[in-house]
């Protein structure tokens, strides 16, 4: 009997090492291992190489593995799926050498489901399982990250997991006469890990393209090549801090008297924040074929940042209700009691923003810039029209309407 057990442990070692062999794949992962928060969310910056016939597909997050057999590497089981990556939080994107940038965003519900089991007796790591289908008719490959509960201060990788701009006064919408100063403001930032904040405050005046949701992001979230690339406004201010591992930061904004209020129209305000020299966070391109060198992503983000918006106009003349047709790039539209502005919006098929105009109350209508008209021919548009009071608070609100 004894030696019946030894020759089936044998075989279960040869077994196990021969599946190794042949779940090694060409597709790899820097890192392939990681700490995360137990009790939250985090966000982690992966770099998949060797991607010449490959195409990434659907992620999953899981308990256990078991062998892909007949495609290449680890599957998750089935029996202990926490969750798959939402559209809204897949932020991967070509990058460097037949490679992939990919951020893993554990949602909280995804660690909590991953702690309970821990809790009840399973290990304390879990999975994050990426496919990549095979262009060629070979077998798929599934790459295989370890995710190892941890806190969510020392060693997890330094990244924002919510960012919130607020006034001092709280009020999300803040109207205010040409040359009169705003009121102080914030950005209250929850994160992961420690390290340093870098970055800067920038200011969108009437007139400015308005930001892509691209620009939003931070930069270590983009790939290495992308970075640099983002549209840049007026800079405000800088700011470079340390972040202890407590979570939560509230980041002061620049002095008010430097923020513009002279020009009529609306401003956004923005919080920009450069990559961190992170040493947990980042992918080693050579590691996984996908170019030279270890690229650094401290302060990533699974999101694009949101902005803090004012206006600047006269106190109200008189007030609107509802929109009438557009003539070309002339916009009307019949007054209502108690605004102070009307705002219009102008958004594409997709509901990101292309224009967006204050008018002080009396005057309601717009003239758009002659680049909507080209805009409008290439792009399905469509527009609507908003009445504001004095206090910031929406009184009135028109359907959209297609150009």
């Amino acid at each position: 009997m004894k030696r019946l057990s030894i020759i089936t442990l044998l075989l279960v070692v040869a077994t196990t090492h021969a599946l190794a062999q042949r779940n090694e794949g060409r597709v790899k992962v820097s890192p392939n291992g990681v700490n995360v928060n137990a009790n939250g969310a985090t966000t982690v910056f992966l770099t998949f190489g060797g991607l010449d016939d490959y195409r990434a597909a659907e992620a999953v997050w899981c308990g256990e593995l078991i062998p892909a057999a007949p495609d290449v590497g680890f599957r998750c089981d089935p029996a202990t799926v926490y969750g798959l990556l939402p559209d809204r939080y897949n932020q991967s994107q070509p990058s460097g050498k037949n490679a992939l940038t990919d951020l893993m965003s554990i949602p909280p519900s995804v660690a909590r489901r991953a702690y309970q089991d821990a809790r009840d007796g399973a290990k304390s790591s879990f999975f994050y399982v990426r496919r990549f289908v095979n262009l060629k008719g070979g077998p798929d490959e599934y790459v295989v990250v370890t995710c190892r509960m941890a806190g969510g201060g020392v060693s997890v990788p330094l990244a924002l997991t919510n960012v919130k701009l607020a006034f001092s006064d709280d009020q999300g919408l803040k109207l205010v006469n040409p040359g009169e100063r705003l009121p102080s403001f914030k950005a209250e930032i929850t994160y992961n890990g420690t390290g340093r904040l870098v970055g800067r405050w920038e200011i969108v005046t009437p007139g400015d393209e308005l930001p892509s949701a691209r620009d939003l992001l931070t930069e270590a979230s983009l790939p290495v090549e992308q970075r640099g690339d983002q549209r840049r406004f007026a800079q405000l201010s800088r700011f470079n801090i340390f972040l202890p591992p407590a979570g939560k930061y509230v980041l002061p904004g620049p002095d008010p008297s430097k923020v513009p209020t002279a020009i009529e129209g609306p401003y956004q305000i923005l919080l920009r924040i450069e990559v961190s020299d992170d040493p947990d966070s980042g992918s080693n391109l050579a590691a996984v074929g996908a170019g030279p060198g270890f690229v650094a992503s401290g302060a990533v983000a699974g999101f694009s940042l949101p902005v803090l918006r004012y206006y600047v106009a006269q106190a109200p003349l008189r007030a609107l209700t509802l929109i009438e047709p557009v003539e070309g790039t002339l916009f009307r539209w019949e007054e209502t009691g108690g605004a102070a502005v009307y705002l219009l919006e102008i958004v594409d098929a997709a509901s990101q923003q292309v224009l967006s105009a204050v008018v002080r109350a009396g005057t309601p209508s717009y003239r758009a810039p002659s680049w909507l008209r080209e805009k409008a021919n290439a792009v399905d548009l469509r527009w609507r029209v908003g009445a504001i009071d004095q206090s910031g608070r929406k009184i009135a609100e028109s359907g959209w309407r297609r150009l």
